[in-house]
């Protein structure tokens, strides 16, 4: 447990978060959303701090960050906690399980810890995924401060509800992300996920122009975000706000793993390529598929002249690029390789 670093102290002990754009208003006792922080008497406390529910090496590609350290591995953290509830939540175990006042899982591992878990394992990065890093500000940045100064980099893989406070903390230390844009529909966030969506594009925009390395996904889910237009609004905003050399993933959901949508069948291959070739039209320089495991839809192709420049087999991955660059025509494939 630890005290939060953004919330303000307001009249008859209540506080207000100031973490993610929910900025709750607690009164004593009362647990934010995310089902984490806590106001004990008049004072915010984020009580996942440094009690890691996973410390996993992942690929990188698993993130998914394709043109990131491409066939490298990361240290892959998580707390318990959420500030979204997305019916198709995949982690929902571990990211619906403190709400609204149960108890906080996880294994007590230090920041100082998980950074010396870094080095001795060899990872060049690490990465705050599986539930949503904004909820553990306080560990995931003392941890980014840490891991900056031992030469690690860090990854955010996050929903992107994420306040401006939060994004001018975490930035500075902040190497690349991987964000969510589950739909480009506010009644979908709020319906769906107990959000909205223009915090998230607002975290998206403020991502690119801070330089920082930035993938998208997206989960297709059959009825709810699997439309023409969907597909289009997205690559369009896509391509003019954050640059066509700006990834984007097209994931298939899953029923049978989700929170609340058991109802729903997997999303049909023809929508995916669909949503592929729309991204292709509308001129993104790389658009994937995703746990689908087809060679050819999850490989890097020169967007110039077609060839194949990374293999990725799962996560099994062989390049064929020249240092970042096209081995036929030279054309640069926007890797971060260092």
């Amino acid at each position: 447990m630890k005290e939060s670093y953004l919330y303000e102290k307001l009249e008859n002990g209540v506080v207000r978060c100031r973490t993610c754009p929910h900025y709750c208003l607690l009164p004593s006792g009362k647990r934010g959303i995310c089902g984490v922080r806590e106001n004990k008497e008049g004072r915010l406390f984020a009580l996942n701090y440094a009690m890691a529910v996973a410390a996993d090496i992942d690929p990188i590609e698993k993130k998914p960050l394709f043109h990131f350290l491409p066939g490298s591995k990361s240290l892959s953290i998580a707390t318990v906690g959420c500030n979204l509830r997305c019916q198709n939540c995949q982690n929902w175990e571990i990211s619906q399980s403190p709400k609204p006042d149960k108890e906080i899982i996880g294994e007590k591992i230090s920041p100082e810890e998980i950074v010396a878990m870094a080095i001795d394992s060899g990872t060049p990065t690490i990465s705050y995924t599986y539930t949503e890093p904004t909820i553990f500000l306080e560990y995931a940045l003392d941890i980014m401060k840490l891991a900056k100064k031992s030469g690690l980099k860090n990854v955010w893989v996050s929903n992107g509800y994420t306040s401006e406070e939060t994004f001018d903390f975490i930035s500075p230390f902040l190497d690349a992300a991987n964000i969510d844009l589950k739909s480009f529909s506010d009644d979908f966030y709020i319906k769906v996920c107990g959000a909205r969506l223009k915090p998230v594009l607002d975290t998206l925009k403020r991502l690119k122009k801070k330089n920082i390395w930035l993938e998208i996904t997206t989960l297709v889910i059959p009825t709810l975000s699997d439309t023409k237009e969907m597909f289009k609004d997205i690559a369009r905003f896509i391509k003019n706000e954050l640059g066509p050399e700006t990834p984007w993933h097209l994931s298939q959901f899953s029923g049978k793993i989700s929170w609340q949508l058991h109802h729903l069948k997997d999303t049909p291959l023809k929508s995916l390529e669909m949503g592929l070739e729309i991204g292709k039209e509308i001129g993104l320089r790389y658009v994937y598929v995703g746990n689908v495991f087809d060679e050819s839809l999850e490989s890097t192709y020169c967007p110039n002249c077609n060839t194949l420049c990374i293999s990725r087999k799962g996560y099994f991955v062989e390049r064929y690029d020249d240092n970042g660059h096209c081995p036929k025509c030279g054309e640069p494939l926007d890797l971060v390789l260092r």
